[in-house]
């Protein structure tokens, strides 16, 4: 083929399959792979949409069913002549190069293409080289399902984590099967039906009813349900058979789960890695098939432009949510599967995408013959008309399943009343809703249906289920017969399998292109996550640097032998703990990764084989810049070998901990239990590793950690490669005794261990053998252990991913308060006035709601811009509009048009961009009580997790009412609102996340009744109050603002996908389009008269049946689908009468109001509601509240605290007065600096968890920043005390301290200000970051910085002076050693054990005592052991003090430190509230 032009390609109209063609076409020429060219076409491509917004041209066709059975057709012939070329140049029969010719035209007519013409490209193809199809329908009888019913869970508080974690009887009753059973649940009960191939079945019932189960049960997924019982059959196979095939029957999540750093192509690419079939069509390689079926994928669903953009998540900006729903949809057709389950996944879709999206589905279907179910909330009509069949699910039981074109009339036929202009979903779901249906004239639930049972029993009887039987009848006979197709299933999943795959393997691709799939996507991700790539290569290499500096050229004496141990140590540890993010990925990534286990994409195995390759790969080369770094600054033995072996040490120990990381991840259930045991393994490895406490003074029973301990061996290998090439000179301060008079070598000895006496130089290997006992010649014994740990943790983790199944089950019961007596009170209250209200079947009363609204808001000219790199981008255009009290405004648009934007600007929400026009209340500009007087439902429902639904409701009341109003008649209020809303039966139950706890829709509740129990005074915005939720939800919110309205109330409500029931509610529809500009803002009028009309005069005639919302977006081209008209509906409008009278209007109210506004009260201009007193009261009682109902955080916080001092105390138990105890004792007063450690990182995370929900609240004006700060501390405090008293015990008793009080009381003092330096240091760092992620990256080093510069790895006397004189002073750390060690030591007489003792001889004629006279009179520390002989025995302190003197720290200063420690606590403080204050990080 010739090159084209592909500007003149994209803008003529080509069919849209045109680049598959290229991709697949072009034998010859090169393919162009640039990403320049790329972007070239990218924005050619947008460049083509802005100039034919008509759309005209292909590019931006919707989605039709016609149109695409052509693009395959026209895919498939290019396919077809591709592999006819292939064949013809393999072989030289004639004859079959004739048939393949002939039988093209004759298939495309003949054939509906299924999956293949797809995925291998035309059956000629197929037929050319053998390929089979797989036609695979599901048939269902006496389908029951069980599962866990819900008891009534009370939420658990602190108390309860110490019986749960004392409890060891319970569990064992459990696994013996004697413990407490819930009770089960039958959650579907006795189903039936049968869905071949082709067919589509939709799948209704209200939320709970069962729908999610059956799409479970149906996909063959039956994890986490205690009992499936009945018969179903995938073609001939029963559901066990087909376990060997779980890749053919897969299940869309409602939640969309994908590495948000990939792109949306990589995310397509990966899949087709591990799934593409081992037979391909000939003449197609595999690179270019992929090519193809991914080009084809993101045309199929409109979603080409997105194809270099990442998919994004929560905290990764990305595609938009429907472009993300799309890519999920692809992913799942990519795993080739023959059936499929859709759980609700149109949510969050407006009507034209989910239109669009459920019409692929019907393409795809009928291209593929595969057997598809879905299940939808709020569908519309024209959604419903694109099924085959539909089911209907009550409480687990089948009322009807047959024909979607029947189903309305069997439910007429049974004597219930449609409502006017009721969609079928909508009426058929609400016939089982006995607080929905209406009778109609002459039956009632007497005579008619009335229940999940009456309802099944009238299906049972009814022809549907007898034709139904019958259906089922002859499929079953059928199956008989299909033998062959079913021989085709088998064939062509085996062929699907690459060579060396066992017959019975569920994946497609050998365990080795798993791998190498995975390798691939692992390199991908670590390289597209540039910040955390960045900033952990800075980290290291700073740490390096400050390594080297503060150890710069350590010399070969004795001085600096110590000093080398430390900085091995350190290096080792820093590179082993960088592993430690490998915790919180592992345990982040299961979801992913049972997803794709149940796609059958990959083993669990191959990823953590394929992680630890890549990883390596990326660590080794950040070890060996630090390991260059460290090792040529610090001066340690200059020997290639040497320094290799330092090297490979370091890495080691990274491996192993990276892989011991990896296995606490797999075998935790959840992040606190993962946290306990890597905080009680990890001290054991770091005490029992050979520094702190040397083999020889560890207790017996410790001793065996060593050889199972990876730090431990590799400290061991690194000590010994760099002593036993050295020899050391012992300097002036290590020799004894020194000073005048002294200078024979024959009668001094030097003080470190495996010296000689006679002699300055000491051997290295001596040093370590008598100072460390390790031996030189067990260097590559030790490393050869630490391989086999290597290789051990490796297979452990493999077998664990495969085995241990955590976060596979669905979501968890309610939990709720415990009952009192007053919250049982108000709950029978509740449901007394529920009962009474439906019995009377009537609306609740509008006169409860006493509402003296009566401000108008109006804005002219509305304009917003925010920047964007290279400028500004324009998202609101010159919007018109007002909203007064006792009217309901629509605010609709397609995803993107600004609908939030503008909410977010009329209430005051956005801190950034520039906002033009004239936003007035009553004719003048808001003061600061604006944003207390409107209340603002935000899309995302943000609530503090551990309040109940009544706590939350009130909270809001108590601080956003005004502050004279008594509480009583607060609380009464929000009873009512409870009561409006139907939140009686989960009143008190905690909101908790969206994991466990309150369903979607019972949230969207929770956050509408927060907003109106502060009783706006001015407005009501509410952003999306129906999405996610099912149809009959949407009503009763939407009934509900109606209310609101009659009451008085001015409403502006965003809303995605109404129904005509929904739509006429609204008085009012303000419509914008993308760009943010307004395309009709007036009267809806009586069944949209006043709207169609409109529509109707500019050329775009709706029909009477149609829903005027869904044909208002597609006529102004908010959907994929063309615009009606040639002119830019917003043009249409600029021009139009209506704006011009909405201006008249608008200056007309302001006139009218303009009095009314002047004369308000310039005192009652208050920012909060409530004073600070007031609010401090209210918030810190919640935070208390919310800390206590956290019983995982503070019990997992408690007991890292134990763990670690019992550990610490277990190591140096009983300490004695020897000289090597005193070394001890100063590093069990190093292991309080680890506390910060401790704490800091989790005290971030509650930190960032709060301060969402802070933003979300300051921003209606609840509290401020200075409540907020103080709360937290103050919620912190009891914990920290409790803490520091259960960390001080066992670290301080259990070696053997001085027990009197001024030592100890103040030892306690010091531990007790270093937890609440911990505490407040982590609140600081939180509250001067962005994000979770950004304060972590410094936690580790500022705890190293912390850790080198307070005097114990290296004291003050030896740091480089650039350090000592600014950095030593500065270090908290240094007041909390200078203080503790000080008091430890003081006045403690020092007795050396034998082994301790230095000996040399005394000149001739010379007793010890006489010739030690000069040096002890000078000063010299230590003493000797017997003055009289001339065999002198020396020890090397006499009393404790000389042990710290020469480290530069006095006792006289300990209150001076523990005052300066006090004061870094206070600028803690100070800076997180000055952070909390003045830095914004909620950008909007």
């Amino acid at each position: 083929m010739e090159n084209r032009d592909p500007e003149k390609e994209i803008l003529d109209a080509a069919p849209a399959l045109q680049e598959t063609e290229e991709v697949l076409s072009k034998e010859t020429a090169p393919r162009s792979s640039t990403s320049s060219t790329t972007q070239d076409l990218e924005e050619q491509r947008e460049e083509a949409r802005r100039n034919n917004p008509n759309g005209e041209s292909n590019a931006n066709a919707g989605i039709s069913v016609e149109q695409a059975e052509a693009d395959f057709a026209h895919l498939q012939r290019e396919l077809s002549n591709l592999s006819r070329v292939a064949s013809r140049k393999k072989s030289t029969d004639g004859e079959k190069g004739g048939d393949v010719a002939e039988s093209q035209d004759s298939a495309e007519a003949a054939e509906q293409f299924d999956l293949e013409a797809v995925l291998r490209g035309g059956l000629d193809a197929e037929r050319a080289s053998g390929i089979r199809p797989k036609h695979i329908g599901v048939y269902w009888n006496g389908l029951t399902v069980k599962g866990m019913g819900g008891s009534t869970n009370y939420v658990k508080t602190f108390p309860d984590a110490f019986v749960d974690f004392f409890d060891v009887i319970s569990p064992i009753k459990g696994m013996l099967g004697l413990g407490k059973k819930g009770v089960e649940a039958t959650l579907l009960d006795n189903f039936r039906g049968v869905c071949k191939p082709g067919e589509m079945v939709l799948v209704l019932g209200k939320p709970g009813s069962g729908c999610t189960t059956f799409l479970k049960a149906i996909a063959n997924q039956r994890y986490g349900y205690t009992g499936v019982a009945g018969d179903v059959l995938y073609g001939p196979f029963t559901a066990e058979e087909f376990e060997q095939y779980r890749g053919e029957a897969v299940y869309n999540a409602e939640d969309d789960l994908h590495h948000p750093t990939l792109s949306v192509e990589q995310t397509l690419g990966f899949a087709l890695d591990v799934k593409i079939p081992a037979k391909l069509p000939e003449g197609i390689e595999r690179s270019r098939f992929k090519q193809g079926v991914i080009t084809t994928m993101l045309k199929m669903f409109n979603i080409e432009h997105t194809r270099h953009t990442v998919v994004g998540g929560h905290f990764v900006r990305g595609v938009s949510g429907g472009e993300r729903k799309r890519v999920s949809i692809a992913e799942m057709l990519i795993t080739n599967a023959c059936i499929l389950s859709w759980d609700n996944s149109t949510r969050g879709l407006d009507a034209s995408t989910a239109l669009d999206f459920v019409k692929s589905l019907r393409v795809q279907t009928n291209l593929y013959k595969t057997t598809t179910f879905v299940s939808l909330y709020q569908a519309s009509e024209n959604i419903y008309n694109q099924f085959d069949k539909v089911l209907v699910i009550d409480e687990g039981k089948q009322v009807f399943f047959g024909p979607t074109t029947k189903a309305r009339a069997y439910f007429e036929g049974l004597g219930f009343l449609p409502r006017p202009r009721q969609t079928t979903p909508d009426y058929v779901t609400g016939c089982t809703d006995e607080f929905e249906r209406d009778y109609q004239e002459g039956r009632s639930p007497a005579n008619a249906p009335h229940s999940p049972a009456t309802l099944e029993a009238a299906y049972n009887e009814s022809r549907f289920a007898k034709e139904l039987e019958a259906e089922m009848a002859e499929y079953k006979t059928v199956l008989e017969s299909e033998t062959e197709k079913h021989e085709d299933f088998r064939v062509a999943v085996r062929e699907q399998k690459h060579r060396g795959m066992s017959k019975k393997s569920v994946y497609s691709v050998g365990f080795h292109q798993q791998v190498w799939a995975l390798m691939k996507r692992q390199f991908v991700l670590k390289m597209q996550d540039r910040l955390a790539l960045a900033l952990s290569w800075l980290r290291s290499i700073v740490i390096a640097v400050v390594l080297g500096t503060l150890y710069l050229n350590l010399g070969q004496t004795s001085a600096s032998a110590f000093s080398k141990g430390g900085v091995m140590f350190i290096a080792l540890l820093f590179n082993a703990f960088q592993a430690f993010s490998e915790l919180a990925g592992t345990m982040l990534g299961r979801a992913i990764v049972n997803k794709h286990k149940a796609y059958a994409f990959h083993r669990p195995s191959a990823l953590w084989i394929a992680q630890i390759f890549v990883d390596q790969a990326f660590a080794a080369t950040q070890i060996m810049v630090f390991s260059i770094i460290v090792y040529f600054m610090t001066n340690l033995v200059r020997d290639a070998g040497a320094f290799f072996t330092f090297y490979l040490m370091i890495l080691s120990g990274n491996i192993a901990m990276t892989l011991f990381f990896r296995i606490i991840g797999c075998v935790s259930p959840d992040f606190d239990y993962a946290v306990k045991f890597a905080v009680v393994t990890v001290t054991f490895f770091i005490v029992t590793s050979g520094y702190l406490i040397q083999y020889q003074s560890e207790k017996v029973w410790l001793r065996w950690i060593y050889y199972i301990n990876v730090l431990g061996l590799s400290f061991s290998s690194m000590m010994e490669n760099e002593f036993s090439r050295i020899d050391m000179t012992c300097t002036a301060d290590s020799l004894i005794p020194s000073g005048p008079g002294y200078d024979d070598i024959n009668h001094q000895v030097c003080t470190l261990p495996g010296s000689k006496p006679g002699t300055l130089q000491i051997s290295g290997s001596d040093y370590i053998t008598l100072g460390f006992s390790y031996r030189p010649d067990q260097l590559w014994r030790n490393w050869g252990i630490t391989f086999a740990l290597i290789v051990f943790f490796l297979i452990m983790n493999v077998v664990l991913g495969e085995l241990v199944k955590f976060g596979m089950g669905g979501n968890t019961a309610k939990v709720f308060q415990k009952p009192n007596a007053e919250r049982k009170r108000l709950n029978e209250e509740l449901t007394n006035k529920r009962d009474n209200r439906r019995k009377a079947r009537q609306e609740a009363e509008s006169s409860e709601l006493k509402l003296e609204s009566k401000s108008i808001l109006t804005w002219e000219d509305l304009c917003y811009d925010v920047p964007v790199p290279g400028g500004t981008r324009r998202l609101l255009n010159h919007v018109f509009g007002y909203v007064k009290p006792g009217e309901l405004t629509a605010l609709m648009g397609a995803s993107g048009a600004g609908k939030t934007t503008l909410l977010d600007v009329l209430a005051a929400r956005k801190n950034i961009g520039v906002i033009g026009g004239d936003i007035l209340v009553d004719g003048i500009k808001p003061g600061k009580e604006f944003q207390r007087s409107t209340s603002y439902a935000e899309q995302l429902d943000m609530h503090d997790p551990t309040q109940t639904v009544r706590e939350a409701l009130r909270f809001s009341a108590d601080l956003r009412q005004p502050y004279e109003t008594p509480r009583e008649e607060k609380y009464s209020y929000v009873e009512e609102i409870i009561s409006l809303l139907e939140m009686e039966t989960f009143a008190d139950a905690i909101i908790g996340s969206a994991e466990a706890g309150l369903t979607v829709e019972q949230r969207k509740r929770v956050t509408i009744g927060v907003e109106l129990a502060a009783k706006p005074q001015l407005l009501l915005f509410l952003d999306e109050p129906t999405s996610g939720l099912d149809s009959q939800s949407a009503f009763n919110i939407v009934r509900f603002l109606r209310k609101l309205a009659a009451a008085g109330q001015a409403i502006l409500c965003t809303i995605h996908q109404p129904n005509a029931a929904l739509f006429e509610n609204f008085d009012r529809l303000l419509l914008l389009k993308s760009g943010g500009r307004c395309v009709y803002f007036g009267d809806i009028g009586k069944d949209a008269t006043v709207l169609r009309d409109y529509l109707r005069r500019h050329g775009a005639e709706a029909k009477p049946t149609d829903n005027v919302a869904e044909y208002m977006l597609e006529a102004i081209g908010a959907g994929s689908a063309p615009r009606v008209g040639n002119r830019d509906w917003a043009d249409i409008w600029e021009e139009s009468p209506e704006l011009a009278n909405v201006k008249d209007t608008i200056s007309q109210m302001k006139d009218s109001r303009m009095a009314v506004g002047a004369e308000v009260n310039t005192d009652l201009e208050k920012e909060y509601a409530s004073p600070l007193l007031h609010q401090l009261k209210v918030v810190i009682n919640r935070t208390n509240l919310g800390f206590w109902r956290s019983p995982n955080y503070l019990f997992t916080r408690l007991f890292n605290h134990v763990a670690i001092a019992l550990l610490t105390g277990l190591t140096y138990l009983n300490l004695d007065n020897s000289r090597s105890s005193l070394q001890y004792k100063v590093f069990v007063m190093f292991q309080v600096t680890v506390l910060p450690a401790l704490v800091i990182s989790q005290v971030e995370v509650m930190y960032h968890i709060k301060r969402t929900i802070f933003f979300r609240e300051q921003s209606s004006k609840m509290y401020s920043a200075v409540t907020f700060a103080a709360s937290m501390v103050v919620a912190e405090m009891p914990y920290s005390i409790l803490c520091a008293v259960c960390f001080f015990l066992p670290l301080y008793y259990m070696p053997g301290l001085q027990t009197e009080s001024s030592r100890a009381g103040y030892q306690f003092f010091m531990v007790l200000i270093c937890e609440l330096f911990s505490v407040t240091l982590g609140q600081g760092l939180a509250s001067l970051t962005p994000s979770l992620f950004i304060s972590s990256q410094f936690d580790p080093f500022i705890m190293i910085t912390f850790a080198l510069f307070c005097g114990v790895t290296i004291p003050a006397t030896q740091m480089p002076r650039g350090y000592s004189t600014w950095l030593y002073q500065l270090d908290p750390f240094t007041r909390l050693i200078g203080g503790m060690v000080t008091t430890a030591l003081h006045e403690v007489p020092v007795v050396c054990a034998e082994s301790e003792l230095n000996s040399f001889v005394a000149p001739p004629g010379q007793t010890c005592g006489d010739y030690m006279q000069a040096f002890f009179n000078n000063g010299g520390p230590g003493y000797i052991v017997d003055n009289s002989t001339s065999n002198c025995q020396y020890c090397a302190y006499k009393v404790g003090d000389q042990f710290y003197q020469p480290l530069g720290l006095s006792f006289d200063n300990r209150w001076r430190d523990l005052g300066i420690f006090i004061a870094f606590v206070g600028s803690n403080i100070l800076i997180l509230f000055l952070g909390s204050r003045f830095l914004n990080f909620n950008r909007r």
